[in-house]
């Protein structure tokens, strides 16, 4: 089983977009995927057609009051589970910061799962906390969105300082890559030539800027199940084929 995140410090960077469309193009290709929403927002939730409600909030998963498995949902494809967000997720930090093996939890919670899924991904909210910190000790990899603006690479920067130093956490495999492209414009050109220059963790695929991922919330559904023809989809494929690669 590998375990995905789709995280940035930041946000409105394309994390939750990320996490539906790679799960249901890992899905489709007979991989069994699950998606934990870790978000309270719930957008991915809000995706998949899931009610956001979870019996006994995010405090009953953390303590272990209620099993992960038990709150595993089905969605409207073959081999793609969700387990879905509510607003109780807010306090997900502080129910962490009283657990046992505070930064591990996550990891714990997911691991019985192996036998059941081949890839899960944990669609992460943009923050640096206790919940990231267990995402990090949970993930096999980082799937970092990064927008071609100064601001997003200097939250890339802030990652990549915080995981150097903190040697006691899992240095994971980061995967970055470029979202919401628009080689119109000379700034993202050059900064998405810079950085895939110098990094050789920025991967080579690029998410362009388009209204049909915008229209992922008028669909409810993943991309490439109503678009994959589309610019943005075959975007989306050719991003999961990439990551697969690197794993």
């Amino acid at each position: 089983m590998k375990v995905l995140a789709t995280y940035n410090i930041k946000g409105g960077v394309g994390k939750t977009a990320t996490a539906v469309n790679l799960a249901y193009l890992a899905a489709a290709s007979g991989a069994r995927t699950l998606v934990w929403d870790l978000d309270p927002q719930g957008a991915a939730s809000f995706y998949f057609r899931v009610k956001p409600k979870v019996k006994g909030g995010s405090e009953a998963l953390i303590t272990g009051r209620r099993a992960l498995d038990r709150a595993i949902k089905g969605t409207d494809y073959d081999n793609l589970d969700l387990i879905p967000a509510d607003f109780s997720y807010r306090n997900m930090d502080l129910e962490l910061g009283e657990a046992k093996k505070r930064t591990r939890r996550i990891d714990l919670l997911i691991r019985p799962l192996a036998k059941s899924y081949d890839y899960v991904f944990l669609d992460c909210p943009p923050s640096i906390s206790l919940v990231s910190e267990n995402v990090f000790r949970a993930a096999n990899a980082l799937l970092v969105p990064l927008i071609p603006t100064t601001l997003s690479l200097r939250t890339f920067d802030q990652l990549d300082a915080f995981l150097d130093e903190h040697p006691g956490r899992k240095k994971q495999k980061i995967l970055a890559f470029f979202s919401m492209v628009d080689n119109r414009k000379t700034l993202h050109r050059e900064l998405v030539e810079k950085v895939t220059a110098d990094r050789k963790d920025v991967l080579a695929t690029q998410i362009p800027a388009t209204s049909d991922i915008e229209r992922m919330g008028v669909h409810r559904q993943p991309l490439p199940a109503f678009a994959p023809k589309s610019r943005s989809g075959k975007a989306y494929a050719e991003l999961w084929a990439e990551v697969v690669s690197r794993l």
